[in-house]
């Protein structure tokens, strides 16, 4: 279902919502869906280089220690091992992380491998170099790695202790977040009423399909990998590693089995690049689906608290929000996530004052990171239930209270920042709820039914004061095909068709005379990684001045041809027609070549930047925002505290969509995974050891075990993307808890306040509450 707003204004300079379009809007199967259906893509574990060495890492087997000794030498004597590399190996044995720009973080460094002291388990050592896979596993197990344990800290809370063990000794802080706006004392004094939460997230696996792999080789002296990764740029870091120029590191990013974040930091490829840089062959490394779920980075476990104040009618006047969150063993990308957790911890609603502190800190766990809807996806689950309580408490509907606290266009968040574009939260939840409708009774008298909706404001791009930019190169062959080039990353939802499709709309060019280039760092322009929901609302833009630029450039010579005035032009079908007449794009490139003009088109689109004091919390943050609704339908046992999720929708103004199909997909999986975050996925941690790495009992949910996610979408035109899109690549995945510990509530009388929501934990409720859901039950009876 698709909604429409009526008379969107323009954003400056996009089009009308009412302005129709031929290509754009469309869901065409673009050459990525029609390869995959065929088995012919070619992912980066697919790929094989003759004489190649296969390469596996030593990982540590504690989480807390120093490491007193490293014995390569039976690993060495194993026939068919060609080296085990360690760090005094490594030519720069730093990655170091600047995740905030240089705004306020404790720079700490991560080792490519351990030197002297290991910080979680699972941490890189060695690295093994072997003609066959399975000696280098056997080489593996014949290093011996001579540890000294020291104490660690496994919890963010525990960590903030004054004697609290370090796990760096800069402390155990990497960056405090403060956004202050307004008088919290006195507003929260003389509020008619307070609610106060705290809430709990937990860590979450990306599970992708495809795990961490890739291939490197030496081509003309430099050092090439084919990866799975979400971000070639990562060329410059692999560089600094070896002690070579830039130039001398190609990175080309295969199609992608997903991604979710957890392909953003560097995976592979620094243990590959050693090792052909070391031994000069070409080397392949794939992680087992046990080594991807033991190391690689997760999702920030957050402790929020709220409180909430309010006056007697709903209005809210002033919150304060904490959030802790476990950044793990080292920095990665942790002081952006608890940035956007700060942002957005008030959600969807004006709140006057606001006082909210986020901090990253480090523990002995398994490193956080990246994950689809990054840090302000955790706190929906907060702010969310406040309104709940809220409304409770006032003995209004939550809608109600929602209405008189919504944003609107012009509003302000709370570092400042004004939402210059439409909030369409209202229509989505209008949608969502007529979508979900009134539900049958429970299916037997131990079992209460209850409906619930969550809202969710999640930004898209990065924050503004990165001052973004993406390149792409436009070129009109002399065949009429066009050429598209760019360094997008594709992580399976499309990246590389959605440009396709709007350079067909502007050029008129068919899809299926399209070629596009991506992820290639020696052959495309820069695009910056696939992450934050930027790559539509960045290389989408690019494409789209790029593709306006190369018919400007155009247009004299057809204008010319085809004796045409100005503004008469209209490209469409692989020609170029005015008042009866045409002229194809072959005709008119080879008329061009002729001419001497330029059929080729470079354009860097730079996103508007800004600036955010982190001494006063106030500023720019993100160029823009995704709002939506769910709502969900479920079912309760109340002997073993089971949740059946019976109906779900979801609903999100994505300003315009480019690809319907990709969109449904996009909110279908955003909502799918969130619901296995809400009810099942947790990777739980012994003393920094993980309890689980195998998916048997790491529990995702499969179409049996939910229902079809039902997509209801607003189209508002004004988002900032091309074409007046907006991104919805993590949006859909924020709302989910929320929802879910919503209608739970509404079945038994008891909120949810603990991810995931367990069996185990519905029946503690239930215990805690005492009668109250039995008398719940008698009122639905």
């Amino acid at each position: 279902m698709t909604e429409v707003l009526p008379d969107a204004p323009d954003v400056g300079s996009l089009p009308r919502t009412g302005e129709t379009y031929n290509i754009v809007g469309t869901s065409p199967a673009h050459h990525d869906f029609i390869e995959k259906v065929k088995g012919s893509l070619l992912y980066a574990a697919d790929w094989r280089l003759p004489g190649m060495l296969h390469a596996k890492l030593v990982r540590s087997q504690i989480a807390s220690g120093r490491i007193t000794r490293i014995d390569t030498s039976a690993a060495l004597a194993l026939p068919g091992v060609v080296a085990v590399l360690t760090a005094e190996d490594v030519p720069y044995n730093q990655i170091v992380e600047n995740a905030s720009g240089g705004l306020g973080e404790v720079t700490v460094s991560q080792p490519v491998l351990a030197a002297d002291r290991v910080r979680y388990a699972g941490e890189p050592i060695a690295v093994v170099a072997a003609t066959e896979p399975e000696i280098a596993a056997e080489a593996v197990d014949l290093v011996e790695v001579t540890y000294e344990e020291t104490p660690g800290v496994f919890d963010a809370e525990s960590a903030l202790a004054d004697d609290a063990p370090l796990v760096h000794e800069e402390g155990n802080v990497l960056v405090n977040w403060n956004i202050v706006r307004g008088d919290v004392e006195n507003e929260m004094a003389a509020a008619d009423v307070v609610v106060e939460g705290e809430y709990q997230s937990q860590h979450v696996e990306h599970a992708y399909l495809e795990p961490e792999s890739g291939v490197s080789w030496l081509e003309n002296d430099v050092v090439t990998l084919r990866i799975s990764t979400q971000v070639i740029e990562h060329a410059t870091e692999i560089a600094e590693i070896l002690e070579v120029p830039e130039s001398k590191v190609r990175v080309i990013a295969s199609y992608m089995g997903g991604g979710f974040g957890g392909k953003e930091d560097m995976t592979v490829e620094p243990y590959l690049a050693l090792v052909t840089w070391h031994t000069r062959k070409p080397a392949r490394m794939v992680w087992t689906r046990q080594e991807s779920m033991l190391a690689s980075t997760k999702r920030h476990p957050f402790l929020m608290r709220y409180r909430t104040g309010a006056r007697q009618d709903g209005t809210i006047v002033a919150q304060e929000v904490e959030i802790i969150g476990d950044a793990g063993a080292y920095p990665c990308l942790s002081a952006r996530v608890l940035f956007a957790g700060a942002a957005l911890a008030c959600g969807p609603y004006r709140v006057p004052s606001v006082r909210c502190t986020s901090r990253a800190v480090f523990t002995n766990n398994v490193p956080s990171s990246a994950f689809r809807g990054f840090g302000a996806m955790q706190v929906v689950f907060g702010y969310e239930s406040q309104m709940d309580q809220l409304a409770s408490k006032l003995g209004i509907s939550r809608e109600e209270v929602r209405d008189r606290n919504y944003y609107v266009k012009g509003d302000t968040i709370p570092s400042g920042d004004e939402i210059t574009t439409a909030v369409a939260v209202t229509q989505t939840r209008e949608l969502a709820l007529q979508e979900l409708g009134e539900g049958p009774p429970p299916t037997a008298s131990h079992k209460r039914v209850g409906r619930g909706f969550g809202c969710g404001m999640q930004p898209y791009g990065r924050t503004i004061w990165f001052r973004d930019h993406a390149s792409a190169w436009l070129t009109l062959q002399t065949d009429g095909s066009l050429l598209i080039r760019s360094g997008v990353t594709d992580l399976g939802a499309g990246q590389a068709a959605s440009l396709c499709q709007i350079a067909s709309e502007v050029l008129g060019a068919p899809l299926e005379s399209i070629s596009v280039y991506i992820g290639d760092t020696a052959l495309n322009p820069p695009a910056g990684g696939t992450f934050a929901t930027r790559q539509l609302y960045m290389s989408g833009n690019a494409i789209l001045r790029a593709s306006h630029d190369l018919r400007d450039q155009l247009t004299g010579v057809a204008e010319d041809l085809l004796d045409a005035a100005d503004g008469e032009l209209a490209w469409q079908g692989g020609k170029v027609q005015a008042g009866g007449r045409s002229l194809t794009l072959a005709d008119l490139a080879k008329e061009c070549q002729q001419r001497g003009v330029n059929t080729s088109n470079l354009y860097t689109w730079r996103a508007p930047g800004g600036k955010f004091d982190p001494s006063t919390g106030q500023g720019g943050t993100f160029p823009d925002y995704t709002f939506g609704t769910h709502a969900a339908e479920v079912e309760v046992d109340l002997e073993t505290g089971q949740v059946e999720v019976r109906r779900y929708v979801a609903s999100h103004d994505v300003g315009r969509q480019i690809n319907p199909v990709r969109v449904e997909g996009q909110i279908q999986g955003g909502a799918m995974q969130g619901l296995g975050y809400a009810l099942m996925e947790d990777c739980p941690l012994d003393e920094g050891q993980a309890v689980s790495t195998l998916f048997a009992n790491y529990l995702i949910p499969s179409s049996m075990d939910m229902p079809d996610i039902q997509v209801a979408v607003v189209e508002s035109g004004e988002g900032r993307g091309p074409l007046g899109a907006r991104g919805i690549g993590e949006p859909p995945v924020g709302p989910t808890a929320a929802t879910i510990a919503s209608a739970i509530e509404d079945a038994i009388g008891v909120r949810p306040t603990q991810l995931p929501i367990t069996p185990e934990r519905i029946l503690k409720l239930l215990d805690e509450a005492g009668s109250a859901g039995a008398q719940t039950g008698e009122e639905q009876a």
